[in-house]
């Protein structure tokens, strides 16, 4: 994407692709440095605005151990070989004092911004006190996890408290549920800060539907349109270039082409059904890193998709699935890009 913007906050203002950066493993289970490091070298070539490292995709697994700091590290230095500006977020996680010291640990290694991921013991108000905690560090995202892998239902109130702070600077939408998305929404025009905190979608179900859509938030005599800028997303740490060509896309068609707006709305189909067969949404998305995984291996970015968790594997029927859905949508994909530049990313 082209863009006049000079600072990471700009640039996450604009509207960017965020990859949920993976971990690449070896078989013994450790991190293999140099796939880590193509991963991180083919988003920023595939036109990606910004990285998302520490977070679901990454496996949340990696905190509390001392797995953390150089993948967030390896990240923030391989992005920096770089003249183009990235956004760089870590995934912060834990009680209060843990997800501050996550944020200073990202501060000292350059990061512009915390994702903060909910925390399940926690209740509202203790939430917005951590996310306070946590934005005196570094500025943060609001995280909406669907429950499934982690997550937990929020309130619309939530929401609009947690927009007010004022160091809370964007949103990730991941609960996978219109209601919820649209509390979000709600949330965010009620604090009106809809012009200063930037929602990302995380619906990997509802990807081009999100960013094709203008909502109108009517709060009391108030009409409010809301709109999500760009994609933080475990979808897009995969078919990469394909994204940022389809978020220009999106661009196009909220400013009122009809022709692209009918094409998206097709492809939104086929990727919510791609999308189905590599997170496993057949069983309760328990396969869905392995499944980004296996979709990274074929292209040669992963020699393999292990997880940490030897028993994190694909579920019975879902290579099948995946065989299927590689076949049947090739023009989501990017292996071609991949292809040619590989062999210089694993240098």
């Amino acid at each position: 994407m082209t863009t006049t913007a000079t600072s990471a906050r700009e640039l996450f203002r604009s509207g960017v692709v965020i990859p949920a950066h993976p971990l690449a493993l070896t078989a013994d289970r450790r991190l293999d440095e140099r796939r880590q490091r193509a991963l991180t070298r083919y988003y920023v070539e595939a036109g990606a605005g910004g990285l998302a490292v520490g977070v679901h995709t990454t496996q949340f697994a990696i905190h509390g151990t001392d797995l953390l700091a150089p993948v967030l590290e390896l990240a923030a230095t391989t992005a920096h070989e770089y003249e183009r500006r990235t956004v760089l977020v870590a995934g912060v996680v834990g009680p209060t004092s843990q997800a501050v010291a996550e944020a200073e640990l990202a501060a000292s290694l350059g990061y512009d911004m915390v994702l903060l991921a909910p925390h399940p013991d926690l209740d509202e108000d203790a939430l917005l006190d951590r996310a306070r905690a946590v934005g005196a560090v570094l500025p943060v995202i609001g995280f909406y996890l669907q429950p499934s892998v982690g997550g937990r239902v929020l309130s619309r109130t939530f929401w609009s408290r947690l927009t007010a702070v004022d160091t809370v600077v964007g949103i990730k939408v991941a609960p996978f549920d219109r209601y919820r998305t649209l509390d979000v929404l709600h949330g965010v025009a009620q604090a009106g800060r809809e012009d200063e905190v930037s929602l990302y979608t995380g619906n990997d179900d509802h990807i081009l539907a999100d960013l094709i859509t203008s909502h109108q938030v009517v709060v009391g005599d108030r009409r409010v349109a809301v709109e999500f800028v760009g994609g933080l997303l475990g979808q897009w740490s995969l078919w990469v270039r394909q994204a940022v060509t389809l978020l220009e896309q999106t661009r196009l068609a909220r400013a009122g082409d009809l022709a692209q707006t009918r094409r998206l709305l097709t492809l939104d189909g086929q990727l919510t059904d791609a999308n189905a067969a590599i997170f496993d949404s057949a069983n309760g998305f328990h396969g869905c890193i392995p499944g980004i995984h296996e979709v990274l291996r074929r292209q040669g970015l992963l020699a393999g998709r292990w997880c940490l968790d030897p028993a994190e594997e694909l579920s019975p029927g879902q290579l099948a699935e995946i065989d299927r859905v590689l076949s049947a949508y090739p023009w989501l994909q990017d292996d071609e890009f991949v292809e040619s530049h590989l062999d210089r990313w694993l240098s």
